[in-house]
């Protein structure tokens, strides 16, 4: 990408997602373009007609961008290809990709009348900047914590007010009030889920179709994701405790068997560390709590040799049914996770994992254990031979129905380990403590 003769100088030219990323601009319709070889970026902006002006306000002048933005110059948006021809362009480096943990393509893949006059290389700019992003800049870091601290916040806030009889969207507008309000993040990073009762063991709940729109019950747990975009960066922050701020004897455990993969996960996190390995870190120490709490049946070895034969048969990714976390940063699942040499798994557990790679310095990710008691999924799993096997069907019952646990920080891989930027009660007791002063 580095450049050439004047008379052949190449630019690279974005539009939408990463014009946040490398201009800090977050505008509607505008193109931004970095000219390698003057070492200057241009902005391009839409020239609002006389009507809208009444609709959208008084058009600011180009100065206005270029002071705003900090960049070397800013010209109208149908003035593209003119400025491009001025500085004798002939080739574009354009944003064109394939997010590889959703595999959608890049949805702002620039278009502008004369482009086809160009040379355009598609496949150079993004894979680029996806690495770029991968590892954050400290100011990254510094929104992010900042960030954390917002949706950290709006967390406590809902535990301070959430009781029987509330519906679990109430749950959510707290939280998106208190964010709001006192953290000026409009948006959430994602739609909120709220589920409690059963809905815990839906994934993705808060959907269209299962709105967060149940009333909640004294007895039960529920499973609080929410998390709030903080200066163009998302949060994702997840905690689950019962409704009434109590935890009975068996939510009790399987909270602290979460707890217990979340903390082994985090003291093994440190650059270098392939984080397939830590999904299934995650995966036997539950295996291990779902074995002393009699939900599984202890073979006749030890209890690591078990565990390694519950492995084989994907018996974990039965009460852990998705991967133990994201990169998060612009998008809430954020690109760079998987590369041709650390491709996505295939087996039971790990084809779930969303980030293939080795842990470096400056990677953000969340780190989200958790088990779940799906009728669907352990329906399945009694069905299959080699894992009903170790199912104590009886022991089983007691939690049916219950939903599940998540427990969920986003966490700055560093030289030595890692930092969990969210700031959160996680124990049972610290929840209870919180709750105990409700709001009156």
């Amino acid at each position: 990408m580095g450049p050439v003769r004047l008379r052949h100088r190449r630019l690279p030219l974005q539009t939408g997602g990463l014009l946040p990323y490398l201009f800090t601009i977050n505008e509607p319709d505008c193109y931004g373009a970095l000219d390698l070889e003057r070492k200057e970026s241009l902005l391009f902006v839409p020239r609002v007609g006389d009507d809208a002006e009444r609709w959208n306000g008084d058009r600011r002048p180009l100065e206005w961008y270029t002071k705003r933005y900090g960049v070397t110059a800013t010209y109208w948006a149908h003035q593209m290809h003119a400025k491009l021809q001025e500085r004798k362009v002939s080739k574009l480096y354009t944003l064109a990709g394939i997010n590889h943990d959703s595999g959608l393509p890049v949805q702002t893949e620039p278009d502008f009348a004369d482009i086809r006059q160009y040379e355009v290389d598609k496949t150079v700019l993004y894979p680029f900047l996806a690495e770029c992003r991968l590892i954050k800049s400290k100011h990254e870091i510094t929104l992010m914590r900042l960030g954390n601290l917002v949706s950290s916040q709006g967390h406590v806030y809902v535990m301070r007010h959430i009781k029987p009889g509330m519906t679990e969207i109430q749950c959510e507008a707290l939280f998106k009030a208190w964010t709001c309000y006192f953290g000026a993040s409009r948006h959430t990073a994602y739609p909120c889920i709220c589920g409690s009762g059963g809905h815990g063991a839906i994934l993705h709940y808060g959907h269209a179709g299962r709105p967060n729109d149940k009333v909640m019950a004294d007895g039960e747990r529920i499973v609080l994701d929410m998390g709030a975009e903080y200066s163009g960066y998302a949060t994702d922050i997840t905690r689950s405790y019962p409704v009434n701020g109590k935890f009975s004897k068996e939510q009790r455990l399987i909270h602290d068997a979460v707890l217990s993969a979340q903390r082994a996960v985090m003291a093994a996190m440190k650059p270098g560390v392939k984080w397939p390995d830590m999904h299934q870190l995650a995966e036997r120490t539950i295996l291990k709590h779902l074995i002393q709490m009699g939900v599984l049946h202890k073979g006749t070895g030890t209890v690591e040799e078990t565990v390694e034969q519950m492995m084989k048969v994907y018996l974990a990714a039965v009460f852990m049914p998705h991967g133990l976390g994201h990169l998060v940063g612009l998008l809430v699942h954020d690109v760079g996770g998987f590369t041709d040499e650390h491709k996505r798994g295939e087996t039971p557990g790990l084809k779930w994992v969303r980030c293939g790679r080795p842990l470096q310095a400056g990677m953000t990710i969340t780190v989200e254990p958790g088990i779940y008691f799906n009728d669907g999924v352990i329906r399945k799993a009694l069905e299959n031979e080699q894992q009903a096997k170790w199912i104590n069907q009886t022991r089983l019952k007691d939690f049916m129905g219950s939903g599940g646990v998540r427990l969920e920080d986003d966490v700055l891989v560093t030289e030595t380990g890692c930092e969990n930027l969210t700031v959160l009660p996680e124990t049972a007791d610290e929840i209870e403590e919180v709750m105990a002063h409700k709001h009156k």
